[in-house]
């Protein structure tokens, strides 16, 4: 398994924004994240992301247990393990799209302006690679944080709500990247309220309140070669009512999709 979760939880007080989760992810696997606003999907991201911790449990990433990386080799994983794709662009304003995708570079090992051409190439933005980001759409922004995200090969792309501000035209763009970043073999995970989204995956995990509600499959072959291969359903410890608990799977009806407008 690419990543284990070992019943994490994260708590804030009285709040647990995730609650007793454990999961298995193998590597090639693309996995959706579902539920709606408050229910922690962003807080999950972040903990597998090494952006935060779990306040209880353990991550194992590539064999690594993260709890037992200190903050230089946390920064490690991030960059040469994980590509991180937002809802909000991050890009730098006052540089341009193959500069973006360059410091990414600049973090990871030695900066390469034609890797990095390349990379944008890859996501049809090449003839655009010297425009700031105030001369781009939203979804050519967006294909610039993918490119950014590619550039130091990672091995998991870590999406949140990777559409939510495209339209119906550049969700599809955005999605048919996806589609052959998981063809070429690369872990997805990506957390979404967006029905659409969810249902190119071929997992779909819930989760209301922090807890796991459900789980479904949306490829039967991935599944199945899921089980062949030791993989077991996710659980929670979670001591409330509708938390999908041991190995029976609750099925989900998928989360009501945004309204995109054409353009």
């Amino acid at each position: 398994m690419l990543l284990e979760l070992d019943h994490i939880s994260k708590i804030y007080g009285d709040l647990h924004a995730v609650d007793d989760l454990s999961l298995t992810v193998p590597a090639g696997q693309w996995l959706a994240v579902v539920g709606s606003s408050g229910s922690g999907k962003t807080t999950l991201m972040n903990i597998i992301g090494c952006m935060d911790s779990p306040s209880k449990g353990s991550v194992t990433l590539e064999g690594r247990e993260l709890n037992d990386l200190n903050a230089t080799q946390l920064a490690d994983v991030r960059k040469n393990v994980i590509g991180l794709v937002f809802q909000k662009f991050y890009l730098v304003p006052h540089l341009t799209a193959v500069e973006n995708v360059m410091v990414a570079q600049y973090y990871h090992s030695v900066v390469d302006e034609k890797e990095a051409l390349e990379a944008l190439d890859h996501v049809g933005l090449k003839d655009r690679a010297k425009h700031l980001p105030s001369e781009l759409s939203g979804g050519e922004q967006q294909r610039v944080c993918i490119a950014r995200a590619l550039i130091n090969h990672p091995k998991l792309i870590l999406a949140d709500e990777p559409t939510g501000n495209l339209d119906e035209k550049n969700e599809k763009i955005v999605l048919d990247l996806f589609r052959e970043l998981h063809e070429q073999g690369t872990t997805i995970i990506v957390v979404t309220h967006d029905a659409l989204v969810a249902s190119c995956a071929q997992r779909e995990i819930m989760l209301n309140h922090g807890v796991l509600v459900g789980e479904q499959w949306d490829d039967e072959k991935a599944r199945e070669a899921y089980e062949a291969a030791g993989g077991k359903p996710a659980s929670t410890g979670a001591q409330v009512e509708g938390a999908q608990q041991g190995d029976a799977p609750i099925s989900f009806a998928n989360p009501t999709k945004a309204a995109k407008v054409q353009g």
